[in-house]
């Protein structure tokens, strides 16, 4: 239990479950006085019109109920919404990057992943922001959504109550890589996230390890399938038309190429593709191991 709840999805649960009940209480009890109303009122019944004097009582009980259960659904709503707003002292806070169009999770140890791991019965503290335009995250198993905007710091929390791999969205449209800003969602057990915590801080990285965590792979393949961006497959010694200042031109994919491609996206934009591609935030060591990979892809 935390703040009253077991999780944030038994309030929004309750909420909605709450809300369908009226509906089709409502739907019900319209359709069933409405099919009185065509059987006891109908011209074989009723041959000659008659004026239906006003009901002071029946007015009074069709504006009180409803009252009533807007301000139960506002009070549910509310109660609900600071529950979401109201993260845990001890939530683990994770630091969350959209951008065109993946998702970057860091820890406070330094470990980033593309894939969100959480550990199982321990609130999570989501700060989200965003690198270009505006994303939204999704988590349906656990009922919570919040925009990732750029230039600000939107957040939001919840309780993995069990373990598993759950789908993890953006609902915000945002671009022509929209449908791939998929990722998951793993709830692991206490000693199985400590492990994989644990061995994240002494743990390096590779190429291709780091072109998953940068978001690269979301918009190029590495099996010559076309994306958002070139494939990665057999890229280096490629020839390609580029576009450099408005102005076409082949070049052969080298070393060079590569650094300045991550560096200044840019510079040199591939024809046929459009010049989306965010610069991307590498540290020299990082930008090596990047273009290592790329090299040895064949």
């Amino acid at each position: 239990m935390v703040h009253g709840w077991p999780n944030l999805s038994g309030s929004v649960d309750s909420v909605f479950l709450f809300i369908m009940g009226i509906a089709v209480t409502l739907l019900v009890g319209v359709t069933g006085v409405m099919i009185y109303f065509v059987i006891r009122y109908s011209r074989k019944r009723n041959p000659n019109p008659e004026d239906i004097e006003d009901n002071i009582l029946l007015e009074i009980i069709w504006t009180v109920i409803p009252t009533i259960l807007v301000l139960l659904i506002f009070y549910y709503g509310w109660t609900g919404f600071k529950h979401m707003r109201a993260v845990p002292q001890n939530a683990m806070l994770i630091k969350v990057t959209a951008r065109m169009w993946s998702w970057l999770f860091s820890y406070e140890n330094g470990k980033q992943s593309d894939v969100l791991r959480v550990p199982l019965m321990r609130p999570v503290k989501l700060v989200m922001s965003s690198q270009d335009v505006i994303h939204s995250l999704f988590i349906p198993a656990f009922r919570i959504k919040e925009d990732a905007v750029p230039g600000r710091e939107t957040h939001l929390w919840f309780l993995p109550d069990e373990t598993g791999t759950f789908d993890l969205f953006c609902t915000e449209y945002c671009g022509v890589g929209h449908s791939s800003m998929i990722t998951k969602v793993v709830v692991m057990t206490g000693p199985e996230f400590d492990a994989w915590y644990t061995h994240a801080v002494n743990a390096g990285r590779h190429g291709i390890e780091l072109l998953q965590e940068k978001g690269c792979l979301g918009c190029h393949s590495t099996d010559g399938s076309r994306k958002v961006g070139p494939t990665f497959k057999a890229i280096f010694g490629r020839k390609e038309r580029v576009v450099t200042n408005g102005k076409e031109r082949e070049i052969t994919i080298d070393e060079a190429y590569l650094r300045q491609s991550v560096l200044d996206p840019q510079a040199d934009i591939v024809k046929g593709y459009p010049p989306v591609m965010p610069k991307l935030p590498v540290t020299d060591e990082e930008l090596h191991e990047i273009i290592a990979s790329l090299q040895a892809m064949k």
